[in-house]
């Protein structure tokens, strides 16, 4: 199979069949900046605007104070490759077809940034996941500075610029040839089965953390956001800015700053068995992909969650700090601001830890904030089911760069005539690298748990249905179970058959006229075979 290479720090023509110049329509100037934050693996059950009691978000929850809060958004997957997929395309799983670590982007489906490039755009990310930035699999298409926070050279902002001297152009290569065998190597890992069980081994993982920096540098790249926000340099006068952020802080491991676990997990400090339960957690990435054996211990379950908040208060301590280095410049009311996550994180729930394998609330409910400063999406909270891949269609739509088709699915247009009629889908496909490692290590805990399964739900007039495989079916009342402690499959037969008809009606839906092919994965002959055992191949 052909996988097209692709300059990262370079914004290539639109492959020939697309037809996002056909959408760009003209709209008066100037157009608003667009920022799109991802908070990778943030639970939405953190927000103290949205319910948490513990005040882990003070800065996030006085900036929602002037958002449209978006109380039941779904996110399209439960892991970052195809959750990323679904935001930068408005496409479901089954439509982009990136379920795996190998996938690459179809060349035929146009991304968020290349529509917007179009349509006059600068596009610029600063990302510190590696699964989005450094792998060479076609989620950084159409962004004309793409600069990534991970591993063992941080990049600097607007390498892209036209104003770059010789200097630059040659610190851009060296890092484009870097970043490249970087890609290859990951990419050989990913397809040898016994290279990705020994980088996940306590002895390596640890290893592979200090010397990559996996988590990336979320004050640098909030830093350069800001100063291109701002500054400005390099681009044309009047020109609007697309701008994707995404931060790891509350990805595991967890190491916050001292004060704050202090305060949010106090007992780490006390107590030399959590200490040493902390330091075999953090070092242990295959059990942030395996199912537990047993229940978590309280204790464990307790610390995790302190970490976790711990995190996500630095995390706020930062994103506040952006925002008002915006708000003193006068740019935060230049962009239309959208805060999000791709999914969130399992802390022992379920005997589950990670966001490998479920459909639960834990991973696919997750935060949708959007500030509006020219008021097509008022603030306040909204608690219409909505997919997190429509925020492409309010993208564009904001941009003045929509189809009527994209238009429709705008999220200023939920409501009683909301062509989705308030239902929102997840699929999860578990990577087939992790299957195979799970199917090794603990074949009979895997089979039990369906790590070999495909699972669907949909969420609609305030219920769930998950599908894992043919035949194992969970309903949950979405409203008065949040937690999902009670299967009601057996006991609502008829809510059960509603929905159960709509996933049948979505597996068999046509793709939409942008996803006219799918992933391509690597040639791996094992990669192949297993999707057609999944039925993603003929």
């Amino acid at each position: 199979m052909h996988v097209r290479k692709l300059n990262i720090f370079s914004n290539g023509p639109l492959p020939s069949s697309s037809c996002a110049a056909i959408y760009l329509s003209p709209v008066a100037a100037p157009r608003p900046d667009i920022v799109l934050l991802v908070l990778d693996t943030r639970r939405i059950d953190r927000f103290a605007c949205l319910g948490y009691p513990t005040r882990t978000s003070p800065h996030l929850d006085a900036f929602a104070e002037d958002c449209a809060r978006f109380r039941m958004a779904f996110s399209p997957a439960q892991w970052s490759v195809p959750a990323h997929a679904s935001l930068f395309t408005g496409e479901y799983p089954s439509a982009h077809g990136m379920f795996q670590t190998t996938s690459v982007l179809s060349p035929h489906l146009p991304t968020l940034a290349e529509r917007l490039s179009q349509a006059g755009y600068f596009t610029a990310a600063f990302c510190n996941n590696p699964l989005v930035g450094v792998v060479n699999n076609g989620l950084r298409r159409g962004f004309s500075s793409f600069l990534n926070y991970v591993g063992l050279i941080t990049t600097h902002p607007n390498q892209a610029s036209p104003r770059s001297g010789l200097v630059d152009k040659y610190r851009q290569w060296f890092k484009r040839q870097f970043s490249a065998l970087v890609s290859e190597i990951q990419a050989f890992v990913a397809r040898s089965e016994r290279l990705t069980e020994l980088s996940f081994t306590p002895l390596f993982f640890p290893l592979w953390q200090a010397a990559l920096s996996l988590k990336g540098n979320s004050r640098r790249a909030l830093e350069d956001a800001a100063r291109l926000l701002i500054k400005r340099e390099g681009l044309t006068k009047g020109q609007p800015v697309f701008c994707f952020i995404n931060l790891m802080d509350t990805h595991m491991p967890y190491h916050a700053p001292r004060r704050l676990v202090e305060r949010f997990a106090p007992q780490y400090f006390a107590d030399p068995e959590l200490r040493s339960y902390l330091r075999r957690f953090n070092s242990d990435a295959f059990g942030w992909l395996a199912p537990l054996e047993d229940d978590i211990a309280p204790a464990h379950q307790a610390l995790l969650n302190g970490m976790y908040d711990a995190q996500a208060a630095w995390q706020d301590e930062l994103v506040g700090a952006f925002f008002e280095r915006l708000r003193a410049a006068g740019a935060l009311d230049r962009a239309l601001f959208i805060i999000t996550a791709d999914h969130g994180e399992h802390l022992g729930e379920r005997q589950l830890v990670g966001h490998t394998i479920s459909l639960y609330n834990e991973l696919i409910h997750v935060p949708l904030l959007i500030r509006d400063p020219a008021g097509r999406l008022a603030a306040g909270d909204v608690d219409h089911v909505v997919s997190s891949r429509r925020l492409f269609h309010t993208a564009l739509t904001t941009a003045g760069a929509a189809s009527d088709e994209d238009r429709a699915l705008d999220l200023a247009q939920v409501g009683p005539n909301d062509p989705e009629q308030g239902e929102a889908f997840a699929e999860a496909v578990l990577p087939l690298n992790v299957q195979r490692l799970l199917m090794r290590r603990k074949p009979e805990l895997a089979r039990r748990r369906g790590a070999d399964r495909r699972r669907i739900a949909i969420c609609r007039d305030g219920y769930k249905l998950i599908q894992t495989g043919a035949d194992h079916f969970e309903l949950y009342d979405l409203r008065n179970d949040p937690t999902e402690s009670r299967n009601l499959y057996d006991a609502l037969p008829e809510q059960a058959a509603v929905l159960g008809e709509r996933l049948r009606a979505f597996a068999v839906r046509p793709s939409s006229h942008r996803a006219t092919e799918q992933a391509t994965t690597s040639d791996d002959p094992l990669v192949l075979s297993r999707l057609r055992d999944l039925g993603y191949l003929e």
